[in-house]
């Protein structure tokens, strides 16, 4: 055993190693479709379960556990062979075929880069500092809590701007994330929070969504985008497109035109970006510090290390602009570039990639949602159906189905959740 392989404890073998770094969908995917074709897999993930981001939203807003969510990467590979380190990437030596973590060296013989995307705050220091992110596991618990917490603050305030400044919620983005939020988040306020606050008028809680678009939803149709926002401003939702938000001190949000809102709990779910990779040249970066790739997934400058998911950016004449940042182009890319790792061992050509959109969805509330497929659009109860269906569908795990199952109809029959514990961690000084 060579000593970079021993820092990470990998057992040498006569079989080529392909490192993938990132246990979301695209890496998952790709380390299980691989594992059976005589390579020797290693995946390294900073956490050790793999999280339905899709539904992070409803965390954040008291209808699941994280755990209902989140499945252990170990039981995943149970059987399987594939070796998992809790690890975090630090850098990448590509003349040596080797890479660099908190926890030591590993040689590769192939390197796949499925690290994903966090969230952009488009260099406002004071935004990111003082607004809540939704990117994991923690982030939505940490939204959780705070809405909580201020809801239990505003019982203890007599001054009524004083009371509306904690009660008040701003979302910004008007992506699927930003308008799912601001529907469960006006269904609360509609069915759940009347019962556990009858001292506070909810007439003075305001639920306010900002978009600096347009139009909500802008990698959905008009159709889709129109009637998403009717559904919002029904369930009473305050929808403002065409508004950037300019600033956020913590207690003011500073918008256009020299208007202010007192609100102190405010959600960015404005966009996404990547992080770059130290030892990848610059050249490769693309929009969003994407990674250049070519259609069959190689980083353009690199023979054997690949990229897929949310941190690629694949550039054809019909996506000049990228493929969108979504699951679906993930797991296509694994399924394909799993078939071209083989082939480059069999010395066979390889196949390039071809996108094949089945559509997007988005909810708002109870019976309320849209679903642009590529035969028809949908709205209303057929197309909330078909929301639930699929990410029900799409949960890793059958313990983790029947748990997010049971939740959701608790919350059917009766109009309510009961997860809204506000859990903080105690200090030990």
């Amino acid at each position: 055993m060579s000593e970079q392989n021993y820092l990470l404890n990998i057992p040498e073998t006569s079989n080529k190693r392909i490192v993938i770094v990132g246990g979301g969908f695209g890496g998952l995917k790709l380390a299980l479709k691989l594992y059976k074709k005589n390579f020797q897999i290693v995946l390294l993930d900073k956490n050790n379960y793999h999280l339905f981001q899709p539904l992070l939203y409803q965390v954040a807003m008291s209808g699941l556990e994280p755990s209902a969510i989140s499945f252990p990467l170990r039981k995943v590979f149970q059987k399987t062979g594939i070796h998992y380190r809790m690890a975090e990437l630090e850098t990448i030596i590509p003349e040596k075929n080797e890479l660099v973590t908190d926890i030591g060296r590993l040689k590769y013989d192939y390197l796949v880069l499925a690290t994903g995307a966090k969230t952009n705050f488009f260099n406002q220091e004071k935004i990111e500092k003082y607004t809540l992110q939704m990117k994991s596991a923690p982030d939505a618990l940490y939204i959780r809590n705070r809405t909580l917490e201020n809801f239990e603050k505003a019982l203890n305030k007599c001054n009524e701007e004083d009371v509306k400044s904690y009660l008040n919620v701003a979302i910004i983005g008007g992506g699927p994330t930003g308008v799912e939020l601001a529907g469960a988040m006006a269904e609360m306020k509609k069915y759940v929070l009347p019962k556990d606050y009858p001292e506070l008028d909810m007439r003075n809680m305001k639920i306010m969504l900002y978009e600096a678009s347009p139009r909500l939803l802008a990698g959905m149709s008009d159709t889709a985008s129109k009637v998403a926002n009717e559904y919002l401003l029904k369930l009473g939702v305050e929808v403002h497109t065409g508004t950037p938000v300019l600033d956020y001190n913590g207690q003011t949000l500073f918008l256009p035109d020299g208007i202010s809102v007192d609100v102190k709990t405010v959600i960015w779910a404005a966009g996404i970006t990547s992080a770059r990779i130290d030892g990848i040249d610059e050249s490769a970066y693309g929009r969003n510090n994407r990674l250049l790739i070519n259609s069959y997934n190689q980083i353009l400058g690199y023979q054997n290390i690949f990229a897929l998911g949310d941190n690629s950016l694949m550039i054809d004449s019909l996506h000049p602009n990228g493929h969108p940042q979504v699951a679906q182009v993930a797991l296509q890319q694994a399924h394909y570039l799993s078939s071209n790792i083989k082939r480059i061992i069999q010395n066979k050509p390889l196949r390039p990639f071809h996108y094949i959109d089945k559509g997007s969805m988005a909810t708002v509330g109870r019976h309320l949602a849209v679903a642009d497929l590529p035969f028809a659009n949908f709205k209303g109860y057929f197309a909330w159906l078909l929301w639930s269906v699929v990410h029900l569908l799409s949960i890793v795990g059958v313990k983790n189905k029947v748990f997010v199952l049971l939740n959701w109809s608790w919350k059917y029959i009766t109009y309510d959740q009961s997860l809204r514990l506000l859990v903080k961690h105690k200090s030990k000084n």
